[in-house]
């Protein structure tokens, strides 16, 4: 009987640090430089490739944090996810489509990061894209 109960508490204990561990995971909330996405692209294709445009606004060229806000979206096996940022007092693109650019060219300026994960999923970021 002792050890029944024993069992039981111990299970117990494993579900919740088990429930703990995985609310408790780091996230885009966590970090610094004020992130707001503005505006988003994904394609229709759920069969292939899969798409994805952000143009995201930041308070401050924090570069490692950028790269981590990159990290954090979402990625599909053989898709692609670029992540496009640019201060908040900027001028900011209304909307992102897919192509060669991605959004009207007068805005290009403005751009000081861009994030990339390819197909293979390597990870490309370049400070300043357009200059």
């Amino acid at each position: 009987m002792k050890l029944k109960t024993i069992l039981i508490a111990l299970a117990c204990l494993l579900v919740v640090w088990f429930m703990y561990d995985a609310l408790s995971q780091p996230s885009v909330n966590d970090l610094e430089g004020n992130f707001k996405e503005i505006a988003m692209y994904r394609n229709e294709n759920n069969t292939g490739p899969i798409t994805r445009i952000y143009a995201v606004t930041v308070e401050d060229t924090l570069w490692a944090q950028m790269q981590a806000y990159g990290d954090f979206m979402p990625h599909t096996k053989y898709g692609n996810t670029k992540v496009y940022y640019f201060l908040n007092t900027k001028p900011l693109p209304p909307e992102v489509y897919p192509g060669k650019l991605n959004f009207e060219e007068r805005f290009q300026q403005y751009t000081v990061a861009k994030y990339e994960k390819d197909a293979m999923g390597q990870v490309l970021f370049v400070r300043f894209p357009y200059r």
